[in-house]
């Protein structure tokens, strides 16, 4: 299917790895330029060039700046330009209990994942208005519907970012501008990985093993039966960028396998 997004132009919130270096590889196979984003320097520019190796002819560009730190954030706001789709997806999550949670964590969780999505937006979406196409999309979770006892912080980020994009999507009345959020399941980033490989060791078993335990342990209704790859998340983006996508606006899409239990 041709997305007709061809010359199109994307920003990428927090897309070094994971989910969002994912969403910019599937981006880039539709001819669409895109702009990734990372805390560190050094870090973007050599996802960049991994992109750029895969994409040769392909337009890649890259900002760092890291979302927990305003300054940072008001200078990378000065340098995007014409933007047609912007995927809020930068993150942080951890697990701990809820009397564990100081107010600097409560802090930090909104700061980088709720304001970052509202000062990309606030920047971007009047453009998009004006000229009467865009696309933003937030990357929220699961966890945001139904919040994990243990993630009561980040569970918190991710229903205020399913708030914004709802409100949000009320703003483009009469224009081919759209306002979604997409509800990811367990997927198996590069965070994700690198604590269930801590796990693994620490215990002397197989990651394999890990990751069905954990599943088990968490999701075992989950129709997939595993951890959601990356790319299965780009997939949905990718349609929701589209001009295809325009009566879909103001939605909560889910790609959670099953991991929500409500219709």
């Amino acid at each position: 299917m041709d997305l007709k997004l061809k010359g199109k132009r994307a920003f990428i919130s927090g897309s070094t790895q994971g989910i969002g270096f994912a969403i910019a590889q599937q981006l880039l196979k539709e001819g669409v330029d895109v702009t990734i984003n990372g805390r560190h320097k050094l870090r973007t520019e050599k996802s960049k060039e991994k992109l750029q190796e895969r994409f040769p002819n392909a337009n890649i560009s890259a900002i760092s700046a890291d979302f927990s730190k305003k300054e940072e954030v008001e200078e990378l706001l000065t340098q995007l330009e014409d933007i047609d789709i912007l995927v809020n997806n930068v993150g942080i999550f951890g697990v701990k209990d809820f009397g564990s949670i100081t107010d600097e964590d409560w802090y930090q969780y909104f700061e980088i994942n709720v304001m970052s999505s509202v000062r990309l937006s606030r920047q971007l979406l009047p453009k998009m208005l004006n000229k009467e196409w865009g696309r933003i999309i937030f990357i929220s979770s699961e966890s945001g519907v139904n919040i994990p006892e243990n993630m009561i912080h980040y569970g918190m980020t991710k229903s205020a970012m399913s708030a914004i994009a709802n409100g949000l999507s009320k703003l483009t009345k009469g224009t081919e501008v759209t306002v979604n959020t997409i509800l990811g399941g367990p997927t198996y980033s590069d965070g994700v990985a690198e604590v269930i490989e801590q796990i693994a060791r620490a215990q002397d078993l197989d990651i394999e093993e890990m990751k069905t335990a954990i599943l088990q342990q968490s999701n075992p209704h989950m129709l997939l039966q595993r951890f959601i790859d990356p790319s299965e998340i780009a997939h949905l983006v990718s349609y929701v960028s589209s001009p295809l996508s325009l009566a879909t606006n103001g939605a909560s899409l889910r790609a959670d396998s099953g991991a929500l239990k409500t219709i």
